[in-house]
């Protein structure tokens, strides 16, 4: 049964009086920060000079200087870079100020698991992942509320690694809601399953699949986007507030049996024998060097395929199809 912590479990005096460093102030870099300042701890952030964040940070009140300023003069290093950038920023402005007892966060475990990141063994590492994109997280905590978030130990040096993550856990508001400890090889591979496919490759290939299948059967595009794409926010909402169970009892009987009887044939066995594959790659690290390759190589890959993928026709109807609906909130 897995263990999860709520505020009762945590003492904030473990991290009290310790000096906090944000390293990035993107999307979850911003969230921590800011969540912690307002919970009364000593939080900076670092960026690398002529960071366009700089401003902003400063403008919410926060003390910001370069990595390697923050990092010698923090006793909690929170990596909170993209994971192709870690390891460079690592070595460079923050190992050299890795001192014993210190802490090196991660809110996703991935330079720690593939081995991107090595730590030295008279350090803390430990890991707080909130389930929840930065601003989500932000807006959450200043409704008084939290998002959940995993919780995990990679090194105790100090022996007092799980106090110090829980203390953290509850000055960015996670512990309000649950936090579930699991370890960094669990959270990096359901992580990276997840997003593949599931929350991003799964789901945008059903989509495009849906979509051509419509629209090569002589159907309008627009009729296609709707049934495919638009709809889809309504089911995952009702999925989001009451699970598959509430899903259905929301929709139409003819389409609860549509579901049922349908669906499988979709999502069948060969889907099933494709996860497995894809969570092999993930295992074995055949993923992880693949990406890793990939961004050291300039990403002409990535690159190629995320032109692509925008220049789909789903794409270009939904643009102009959203275009009729200023209600939608859009960011970029």
């Amino acid at each position: 049964m897995v263990k999860v912590y709520y505020e009762k479990d945590a003492d904030l005096s473990f991290i009290k009086n310790k000096a906090i460093g944000i390293v990035g102030y993107g999307s979850q870099g911003h969230a921590h920060a800011l969540n912690l300042k307002d919970s009364g701890l000593n939080v900076s952030v670092g960026l690398y000079k002529g960071s366009k964040s700089w401003a902003k940070a400063e403008a919410a009140g926060l003390r910001v200087s370069t990595v390697a300023e923050m990092a010698r003069d923090s006793d909690v290093i929170v990596m909170l870079l993209p994971d192709p950038s870690q390891p460079e920023v690592y070595r460079k402005d923050i190992l050299p100020h890795l001192l014993a007892g210190k802490s090196l966060v991660f809110a996703h475990g991935f330079a720690i698991h593939y081995k991107t990141i090595v730590p030295p063994k008279n350090v803390d590492v430990w890991m707080i992942a909130p389930k929840a994109p930065g601003h989500r997280m932000r807006e959450v905590f200043v409704q008084g509320n939290g998002v959940p978030a995993l919780v995990a130990v990679h090194q105790d040096a100090t022996g007092h690694a799980k106090e110090m993550a829980l203390a953290y856990a509850k000055g960015v508001g996670s512990l309000r809601a649950g936090v579930l400890e699991t370890t960094f090889k669990e959270e990096t591979e359901t992580d990276l399953f997840g997003e593949q496919v599931i929350l991003c490759g799964g789901v945008t290939s059903l989509i495009k699949a849906a979509f051509e299948t419509l629209v090569e059967a002589g159907y309008q595009p627009e009729s296609a986007y709707f049934e495919v794409m638009h709809e889809l926010k309504l089911i995952v909402d009702l999925m989001y507030e009451g699970g598959m169970e509430y899903m259905r009892y929301s929709v139409s009987d003819t389409a609860e049996y549509g579901d049922y009887t349908r669906g499988p044939r979709v999502i069948d066995k060969h889907v099933k024998d494709n996860m497995r594959k894809v969570l092999d790659e993930i295992q074995d690290g055949s993923f992880a060097k693949e990406w890793i390759t990939e961004n050291d190589e300039g990403r002409p890959r990535f690159l190629r395929l995320r032109q692509e993928n925008a220049g789909h026709q789903v794409e270009k109807v939904g643009k102009d199809l959203r275009a009729m609906m200023p209600w939608l909130k859009t960011t970029k």
